[in-house]
């Protein structure tokens, strides 16, 4: 018992420690950051804050250090006794797995029967151990429980005290109840604000990681998309530079645009305010797919879809296309947009066998398929399961590959807010956004 005790005290002492380091660092500026989004919370609670109430026998210590008490040694031994189960009880209350040991309830038992000899044995200052029964009763016990054992350890130390002091021996009775109701108030209380707060760094934990992943997926899915622009623009170039001069500078231009433009979108990602246009995104669609060799069709029709549903499948634009460039060795690649009354579909196909465009590799259809799973078109699931959309992804039965993907007009963007915004929002840049590929929707023959 004794060593367990130490372990407790020597844990509480480092917690305690650690938690004057924390104040200290707070108060010199070191981590303001931390300190002015967590108020102060006081102490760590443990079980030092019962120890003072054992200042309540310091009646029945100086009865048997005047010699007042019969029997000095077996009062010596008892009180002993007494102390040292509440140290132990109170350093394994605020603990909840140990306060519901067994141990535990056995050491109450133990300490409600030497406090039962002491107080019938010597009476007067040893009936005060009652309110520290009832104050360890407090400690320990939680829940529908605490109310009835409450009572029976308070009636308890009434019909005790009354064989001493009569009627008086109330008294003794209200004050275990007392101290073993408020007991469990508080401490229930502190362990609630504990609990609480806990639960508020697990959520800004998650938040963070959250926040996280969607930063990664917007790298994702915007560098993919640029790198794979530049390279199939650099290999135009290379075809090109042999026999039309003019037409390679044309195209090192553009990589030099994309490559400006890329710079701005990575700073607008990092700082959490990149835009995204569906009609941006179809215009870089139709240059990069020509760039690649591959001849674009782009057909949109029904009402014009709400700025954030624009935004997300100007997303799954952007991947998909991507895909096509780098996987499919396809001649054509048709996109439609068809908004509906309930919801709006967007389907990007291709003719592709899974060579690679202008370089002769690449996967093949399955392998193409097996990509749906992948980093990029997970992502776009995950954001269009939020909105309570879908998307699918595989090969046509007569060759080529498609994705699809579905929102209803009417979509919930509580979470994905933030990643993109409207056409309309983008009208002010577009000129900006479009500049890079306004030279690169003339054909390229290889």
């Amino acid at each position: 018992m004794w060593t367990a005790v130490r372990c407790r005290w020597t844990a509480a002492r480092e917690q305690r420690r650690r938690w004057k380091a924390g104040r200290e660092r707070c108060r010199d500026g070191q981590v303001s950051e931390d300190c002015e989004a967590v108020q102060d919370p006081g102490p760590p609670a443990n079980g030092f804050s019962l120890l003072p109430w054992l200042l309540m026998g310091m009646g029945a210590f100086s009865n048997l250090f005047q010699g007042e008490a019969a029997n000095p040694w077996i009062g010596g031994l008892g009180l002993l006794t007494f102390n040292s189960l509440y140290v132990y009880i109170a350093f394994r209350s605020f603990v909840k797995p140990a306060r519901e040991a067994t141990s535990t309830r056995v050491a109450l038992v133990l300490m409600g029967l030497v406090t039962c000899g002491l107080a019938l044995g010597y009476g007067g200052n040893w009936l005060l151990f009652f309110p520290l029964l009832g104050l360890a009763t407090g400690a320990v016990l939680r829940g529908p429980q605490l109310r009835t054992l409450g009572t029976a350890v308070a009636v308890l130390a009434g019909a005790v005290s009354c064989v001493h002091d009569g009627w008086g021996g109330l008294t003794i009775a209200y004050a275990t109840w007392i101290s073993t109701m408020v007991t469990a108030a508080i401490l229930s209380l502190s362990e609630a604000v504990r609990e609480l707060r806990a639960a508020r760094e697990e959520l800004a934990r998650r938040a963070v990681e959250e926040e996280r992943l969607r930063f990664s997926r917007d790298l994702h899915d915007l560098l993919g998309h640029t790198l794979s622009v530049i390279v199939v623009k650099s290999e135009a170039a290379r075809r090109l530079a042999p026999r039309d001069m003019d037409a390679a500078l044309s195209q090192v231009t553009d990589i030099e645009a994309v490559g400006r433009q890329a710079l701005t979108e990575i700073r607008e990602a990092v700082t959490g305010y990149r835009e995204g246009s569906l009609a941006t995104e179809l215009d870089r669609a139709r240059s990069a797919l020509t760039a690649a060799g591959v001849e674009p069709s782009v057909s949109r029709s029904g009402p014009p879809p709400q700025p954030q549903t624009a935004a997300l499948l100007g997303w799954v634009v952007r991947e998909a296309v991507t895909n096509v460039v780098r996987h499919s060795g396809a001649t054509r690649c048709r996109i439609t947009v068809s908004g509906e009354p309930e919801q709006i579909r967007l389907t990007v196909t291709d003719d592709g066998t899974g060579a690679g465009a202008g370089t002769g590799t690449g996967t093949g259809a399955g392998d193409r398929c097996a990509q749906g799973g992948g980093t990029g078109l997970t992502g776009l699931r995950e954001r269009l399961a939020t909105a309570g959309g879908s998307l699918t992804a595989g090969p046509e039965p007569h060759g080529g590959f498609t994705v699809t993907a579905q929102l209803p007009t009417a979509a919930d963007y509580s979470e994905s807010e933030g990643e993109g915004e409207s056409d309309s929002g983008n009208d002010s840049r577009g000129d900006h956004d479009r500049a890079p590929y306004a030279a690169t929707t003339h054909s390229l023959a290889p």
